[in-house]
């Protein structure tokens, strides 16, 4: 690593060591930081589900298969429903029956009400009128839940997909006879996601659900914000578990992956600090650049001890207090290229 490094580094500075690069330092202080630990966690995603059939019937589609990206609603598999749809095409016949009876009903009923209030008619004659329009007016209403009732059967012949995710696990073949309750598929969302860890108690103490904490995930780093710290812990490590959330859209993190985050107590330690803009990570590694007597760039790889505010606390060999060190501009400086200072 070291030797791939060096090359990196000599090949820059060849290409750029020709002109000088305009930067603003800082001198390298000695002070007090608050150190940061690591720990590590695990990912989970939030929503997780395994789906099953709400319906019995011979499997007669799938649309998907494992590791098929699906969105909320869409269609996974589709059950037969030959008799349903013939039983539906009833339902609807026996409702336009039962809207014309009504319809009969009605017109009966207002003809026959009229003939009441001239004294034209019996009472009785009426009344087997109003209870014929009565009944006529419930059948309609039992018709269409009849009818409602056999569409949400329908609809239960189509499984679909609750949220938007990735399909993990399928449990199911074509023509393969499922009934209410048998398991389909795994869907996972891999957007929203959980981060456990198991900490000690003094660093529970300073977590504050109003601020953003960097967590490292595989090749990425993600903000996530404190969700919950379980007042349940181990007896032997004398830790509790903490809970993360985070939601992420462009990268693909698999569930049970590692986790880490650096967090830091109020205890401080002696370290040379600088501000924080003064750190850059460059060839897969944090590292400043200090000026020498002669306007040359130094690198130097540094390891962070921790934060305060705008500054960082580092430490490495050959670290002196006093140090001029590139705090604006290092973007652009390539080890022993020569600089010119801004801000002196």
């Amino acid at each position: 690593m070291i030797k791939k490094v060096l090359f990196v580094a000599i090949v820059a500075t060849s290409l750029f060591a020709q002109g000088e690069a305009l930067v603003n330092t800082e001198s390298l202080k000695k002070g007090k930081i608050n150190p940061l630990t690591e720990f590590i966690g695990s990912v989970k995603f939030e929503n997780s589900s395994n789906l099953a059939s709400e319906s019995n019937g011979l499997v007669k589609k799938i649309f998907f298969e494992v590791g098929d990206k699906v969105k909320k609603g869409q269609t996974l598999i589709s059950i037969d429903s030959s008799i349903l749809d013939a039983q539906i095409k009833a339902a609807v016949a026996a409702v336009k029956i039962a809207q014309v009876e009504l319809k009969n009903a009605t017109n009966d009923y207002n003809r026959y009400s009229a003939l009441l209030k001239k004294d034209s008619i019996a009472q009785k004659s009426f009344d087997d009128v109003y209870l014929a329009y009565e009944m006529a007016k419930q059948k309609v209403e039992s018709s269409n839940a009849n009818l409602k009732e056999l569409q949400i059967q329908k609809d239960k012949k189509s499984l679909k997909a609750p949220y938007d995710g990735i399909i993990v696990e399928k449990s199911v073949n074509l023509n393969e006879w499922v009934s209410n309750g048998t398991k389909i598929a795994k869907i996972v969302n891999t957007t929203d996601l959980e981060m456990t860890f198991n900490l000690p108690l003094e660093y529970v103490y300073q977590l504050d659900k109003t601020k953003k904490y960097e967590i490292s995930l595989a090749d990425t780093t993600i903000q996530a914000k404190l969700y919950a710290a379980i007042p349940s812990g181990d007896t032997l490590t004398r830790t509790f578990p903490v809970r993360f959330k985070a939601s992420i859209k462009d990268k693909f993190i698999f569930d049970g992956a590692q986790a880490k985050v650096k967090l830091a107590k109020k205890v401080k330690e002696d370290a040379f600090v600088i501000n924080r803009d003064a750190v850059i990570k460059r060839f897969n590694q944090d590292l400043i650049f200090v000026i020498d007597d002669k306007s040359m760039a130094n690198m130097i790889p540094v390891q962070i001890i921790g934060f305060d505010g705008l500054n960082a606390g580092i430490q490495a060999q050959g670290l002196q207090e006093g140090m001029k060190v590139v705090v604006k501009g290092n973007e652009r400086v390539f080890p022993n290229q020569p600089v010119k200072v801004l801000n002196k």
